[in-house]
């Protein structure tokens, strides 16, 4: 390993801020109305380079989710975005209404983003589909290079401890409001393993559900080529290859990180030929001045290429858990020495939803968590897989709107009416 590949990877960053500075001064030029050259060809080909150039060197900050207001029965209610729990590693937010009236008996709703190299605001439109119809809480996971080597490690272990701490308050101040759980893909294993511990100890304020998209309970099934790759390499190395420390002057200095930016080299090595094509048709859209396509790829991109670092102990022991030795489907995976034992989960509904092409959590690993809590009753399990869709159309998209959010309603609705 490398120790000073992060420092290189800043060091090249800075190297091209002054081309970027010209790149920016020629795009503003260039789409001057008042330069006889902005409405020429020639000016519109150098306006859309230098901003193309522009945004495949920009470091991307994390993105906000800007909800203001949300359509309760047809009304506009106003919302502020909270932190109501925190701790090193996670801030919880909440979107309050300031209207207390509002709905006031609508069910909680814990959305569990993955901790995979995107900030939270990822599963914008997954919220947002939601926001009228729940109290929704969403986990937001800091940038590990932003957390002081001070703050001591964060591993999985301790990600469960935050999830099975956050269960117990939203629980406990819920005054009998049901609360259901959301995991997208990464937490779908630790978010059933809390559950099966809290209910091991008969916790009274264990969820009234878990909701499980595109998650790796059981990496055997269809293996994708990120689970073989993972497989094949093995954490020794991840380890030698991938963590680096975090360089001068982030207030994390020192601390030993998987780098997001390896991540999102990953995801787009994946795709390559589909992020080649957007950026050809972003540039061809800035020429012909697409505003409303254009708008869309800008947005998409703007959250797509906003990563954030993973601890090293974290990453290295998700690797081994979950696609190295498989330990959950095993029966072996423990939580600080305590067996993880699905088979104790009986008062918890049970919803996995799959993509048909998914190509991150292969069809069969989600479903996977019925053969495995088999003490759930039947009549609280249900399974849905989308025709059509990706690992990202799982929980975001036309159809995660139109098909995917209504079934997950249902599904909350039915277990109510079950009492």
């Amino acid at each position: 390993m490398n120790p000073f590949s992060y420092q290189l990877h800043e060091i090249a960053y800075m190297a091209l801020a002054p081309a970027r500075a010209m790149s920016d001064a020629a795009r503003y030029w260039y789409k001057n109305p008042f330069n006889p050259l902005t409405h020429t060809s020639i000016g519109r080909n150098v306006a859309a380079s230098a901003e193309i150039f522009e945004r495949l060197t920009r470091r991307y900050g994390k993105p906000i989710f800007g909800f203001k207001t949300v359509p309760i029965d047809g009304t506009p209610v106003e919302i502020e975005e909270r932190v109501v729990w925190e701790r090193a590693f996670c801030k919880l937010l909440h979107f309050k209404r300031l209207w207390q009236n509002a709905a006031p008996q609508q069910p909680k709703l814990l959305i569990v983003a993955p901790m995979s190299g995107h900030h939270s605001t990822l599963l914008r439109g997954t919220v947002e589909a939601f926001l009228p119809y729940y109290d929704v809480y969403i986990t937001d996971w800091i940038d590990a290079r932003l957390v002081p080597p001070i703050a001591g490690l964060f591993d999985l272990d301790d990600y469960i401890d935050y999830l099975l701490a956050i269960f117990e308050v939203l629980s406990k101040e819920g005054d009998g409001i049901p609360l259901h759980t959301l995991a997208v893909c990464q937490p779908a294993v630790p978010v059933i393993a809390a559950i099966a511990l809290m209910e091991a100890d008969a916790n009274p304020h264990v969820p009234a559900s878990m909701t499980l998209m595109g998650g790796p309970i059981d990496t055997r099934r269809s293996p994708t080529a990120v689970n073989l790759l993972a497989e094949k390499r093995g954490s020794a190395w991840f380890r030698a290859n991938c963590v680096h420390p975090v360089p001068f002057p982030y207030p994390g200095t020192g601390r030993y990180v998987y780098p997001g930016f390896f991540q999102l080299s990953g995801f787009m090595a994946m795709n390559y030929d589909r992020h080649v094509s957007a950026h050809i048709d972003m540039f061809k859209h800035l020429i012909q001045g697409d505003e409303e396509p254009l708008e869309k790829q800008r947005e998409f991109y703007d959250e797509y290429l906003a990563v954030m670092d993973l601890t090293a102990e974290f990453y290295l022991q998700t690797i081994d858990t979950v696609f190295v030795e498989q330990r959950l489907p095993r029966g072996l995976m423990t939580h600080r020495n305590k067996m993880v034992d699905l088979t104790q989960i009986k008062r918890v509904g049970l919803l996995t939803v799959e993509g048909e092409k998914d190509d991150i959590s292969g069809i069969g690993q989600t479903l996977a968590a019925h053969d495995l809590c088999c003490n759930i009753p039947e009549k609280m399990k249900s399974h849905y897989e989308q025709p059509n869709v990706g690992h990202y159309g799982v929980f975001n998209g036309s159809r995660y709107r139109n098909e995917i959010a209504p079934r997950i309603r249902a599904f909350h609705t039915g277990l109510a009416e079950l009492g």
